[in-house]
């Protein structure tokens, strides 16, 4: 067992100093003035922040590694980089690629998985994309919806695909939203040009989030509320990138005013470059260049992921929005965890559930 001794936790939404005790991974006692006896290992956290640990469901690498193109070793190193960054959950995000690629990329995952616990799912970001929105996906990869093919994506993923973003307005989108979703797979809406009915629709079928709202998706028009506004006007999740770059921070603070603080996920959509400085990457093998810290297509300008950590994504939703901590840490906690159906295992320190902290100050 392992004693976390005088820190302050945060419990039920506020710090409050207590004694955190864990067996085998899991939280067994959270109390005052524990006393631990001979076989328990004790960790003085006197002065220091227990916060849970993070959670980003939209990341494709850091460290100089990409999971599209990553070998085992590499992607070591891309998680090795999310631990040392607060993360406690990671789904590695294979986005549009050839069907080749994709598959040895999942099941590359779905091995690394076994020996790191952080990954407890992965998201697939295309080929079921538009290609009017395609942002940085190679267009010649993308694909209609089809179960068929998600099925063989899902057997060498050993079953790890948990999320997985979809156009709505291609064609036997909508059914296939229904199906993913029926079999317990979380569908976000994202890289389209859909209209609002057919968003609506989609809704309907099954979708539950969008993806990187505000960027590759129809805006808001005075006629139509196409991608953009539904997302606002829907109970659905939105995940929004927060580096400032990719959404204004007052549009963050417009989001979370429209959809509240509990459906509004923070992710990094990090690409190779995160944790390194300016220069030139690639991202699932596109060239794209770094230039103050934005990442963009070499060949076109296209905005092509971020440089973010997660760390510095909840230190930013902190500055922008001016909301206290344990409210903003709810967008990399709370809100990904029950989008994704593991709230039962992380997003809040609670006895029962996973011994995953932050431990910091």
């Amino acid at each position: 067992m392992i004693l976390y001794k005088n820190g302050h936790a945060l419990i039920n939404g506020k710090l409050v100093k207590t004694d955190i005790v864990a067996n085998h991974g899991r939280i067994i006692e959270i109390a005052q003035d524990v006393v631990a006896d001979e076989q328990t290992e004790v960790i003085d956290c006197s002065h220091r922040y227990i916060l849970p640990a993070l959670v980003d469901i939209h990341t494709h690498g850091a460290n100089g590694y990409d999971f599209n193109t990553a070998d085992i070793d590499g992607m070591k190193k891309i998680i090795e980089f999310y631990v040392a960054h607060g993360v406690g959950t990671v789904f590695p995000t294979v986005m549009t690629d050839s069907d080749e690629n994709i598959c040895r990329q999942l099941s590359l995952i779905a091995t690394l998985a076994k020996e790191y616990p952080e990954i407890k799912g992965i998201h697939l970001e295309g080929p079921f994309l538009s290609k009017e929105y395609c942002g940085a996906m190679p267009v010649q990869y993308l694909q209609k919806p089809s179960m068929d093919k998600f099925v063989t994506y899902q057997k060498v993923a050993e079953g790890k695909i948990k999320l997985v973003t979809v156009a709505p307005e291609l064609p036997d989108a909508l059914a296939f939203i229904s199906e993913v979703s029926d079999a317990k797979v979380t569908v976000s809406l994202g890289h389209s040009g859909a209209d609002g009915e057919t968003v609506q629709k989609a809704l309907k079928a099954g979708a539950k989030c969008f993806t990187h709202w505000g960027n590759a998706m129809s805006q808001l028009d005075r006629h139509n509320l196409n991608m953009a506004g539904c997302a606002l006007l829907s109970d659905a999740y939105c995940e929004v990138i927060c580096d400032g770059k990719h959404v204004d921070k007052d549009v963050l603070r417009l989001l979370l005013k429209t959809k509240g603080i509990n459906k509004v996920i923070g992710v990094t959509d990090s690409i190779m470059a995160t944790g390194l400085g300016d220069g030139n990457y690639t991202l699932s093998g596109i060239k794209v260049t770094v230039k103050n810290g934005d990442a963009r297509l070499t060949a076109s300008n296209v905005r092509a992921g971020s440089t973010l950590d997660a760390y510095q994504g909840l230190a930013n939703v902190v500055t922008f929005t001016g909301l206290p901590l344990p409210e903003a840490i709810k967008l990399w906690t709370v809100n990904p965890a029950k989008l994704v159906g593991l709230s039962d295992r992380i997003g809040t320190i609670e006895i029962g559930k996973d011994a995953d902290f932050i431990i910091f100050g």
